[in-house]
């Protein structure tokens, strides 16, 4: 059936707002035919919501596999306490684990998110992907603890997991590393042999100060941090350079790369990486995890002034207290005032679906497209998103 709605504005988010736009749809397919703006005579039939219509959430970083850790880890341990808790918490009985996905996987599409870029280390999400109306880029991260003689060993075992995943076909699955702090250059290379071009890579990034005085003079916490697993770090040479760098010394630059968190990277670092890969670069958030774990925010200020492309994500239950990207928008409004409403709707949408190469379904409002139909209430009169927004699926 086709259905034509208004709204107090829509945002088709590839092309400017649209007062008292018009926009209709196939009900059944949720594909896009047409956006206008209504004549007088259409407009007496069309049903309108007071509110702005916006299309489906992207959810670009999320590790729906630790849903069952959903407060099981105390906020504001800083991130090597936090990271010590989450290996040795993660093992629950598989029926627990396997009902925490498929209960978020059920609140994510109801909180308006259409697809999501997530981190897998086991094969526990595979049925609930195939099963979801949610489109997904499966991301198996592979880590070796900067171990090079364990790399063949955690090889063999993260290969299995992404040679039996079986994704939809429409979504996505590539091999990635988990950080620069935790991947040799040995494994590096084996996960670049895996990957083609065309496949998007994702990487946690400068997400303590410890990260980065690691690479550049051996020092903080991540020393004894690995000791404390068993592990021998004695023969690890720092590199004299933020951590950034041995990343992009290591990975693929024709690759599409997602840099996720970056709450301590620098403006000098962000040119370094756009300046890298030919391939877009994208720079993912997840406000509400960085609040949990370090109390810390990014300085977006730097990413804007750059000009470069900021997708949101959610992180893990075991560091945030819901899986919705409505909530990360309301953190950013609260504390980073000058991102403005088109900003952050651009960040939530379009640039997550370009960063998991959905745009051509996903992220804005244009003819062909099924992008899910969100109807954002309670704002602010100068449209700016307050701790009563609310968001309702209308597609």
């Amino acid at each position: 059936m086709i259905r034509q709605i208004s709204a107090d504005y829509i945002y088709p988010v590839s092309s400017k707002p649209i007062k008292n736009g018009l926009l209709t749809y196939d009900d059944q397919s949720g594909e896009i035919i047409s956006l206008e703006v209504p004549n007088t005579e259409t407009s007496k039939t069309v049903e309108h919501y007071s509110g702005i219509l916006i299309p489906g959430f992207i959810n670009a970083h999320c590790h729906l596999e630790l849903s069952h850790l959903k407060g099981q880890i105390p906020t504001g341990t800083g991130l090597l306490p936090f990271l010590k808790a989450v290996v040795t918490l993660r093992e629950f009985p598989q029926e627990v684990i396997q009902q925490a996905i498929e209960a978020q996987d059920q609140a994510m599409w109801e909180a308006g998110i259409m697809a999501v870029g997530d981190i897998s280390n086991k094969i526990d999400t595979a049925n609930c992907k195939r099963k979801s109306p949610i489109r997904y880029a499966t991301f198996i991260e592979f880590f070796d603890f900067m171990q090079p003689h364990l790399t063949s060993k955690f090889v063999a075992q993260y290969l299995e997991v992404y040679q039996n995943f079986h994704p939809k076909i429409e979504d996505k699955l590539s091999a990635v590393p988990h950080a620069p702090y935790t991947v040799t250059p040995e494994l590096f290379n084996e996960i670049n042999k895996i990957n083609s071009p065309k496949d998007i890579i994702s990487i946690h990034n400068q997400e303590t100060v410890h990260e980065d005085d690691l690479f550049l003079t051996g020092s903080g916490g991540f020393p004894s941090f690995f000791k404390d697993f068993g592990f021998d770090f004695s023969t690890f040479s720092p590199t004299g350079k933020p951590s950034i760098y041995y990343a992009m010394e290591n990975m693929n630059p024709l690759n599409k790369t997602l840099f996720i968190h970056n709450t301590k990277t620098l403006a000098s670092e962000i040119k370094a990486a756009e300046n890298w890969s030919k391939n877009t670069i994208f720079w993912v958030s997840c406000p509400n995890a960085n609040l949990f774990i370090e109390n810390k925010l990014p300085d977006y200020s730097l990413f804007l002034e750059q000009n470069a492309k900021v997708c949101l994500g959610t992180d893990s239950l075991s560091s945030n207290w819901q899986l919705s990207i409505l909530e990360e928008i309301k953190t950013l409004s609260k504390y980073c005032s000058y991102l403005d409403f088109d900003t952050l709707i651009s960040w939530a949408t379009l640039n997550g679906a370009e960063a998991l190469g959905m745009s051509n379904t996903l992220g804005s409002f244009e003819p062909g497209k099924t992008p899910g139909i969100l109807l954002l209430e309670n704002l602010s009169e100068d449209k700016k998103i307050k701790a009563e927004t609310t968001v309702s699926r209308i597609c």
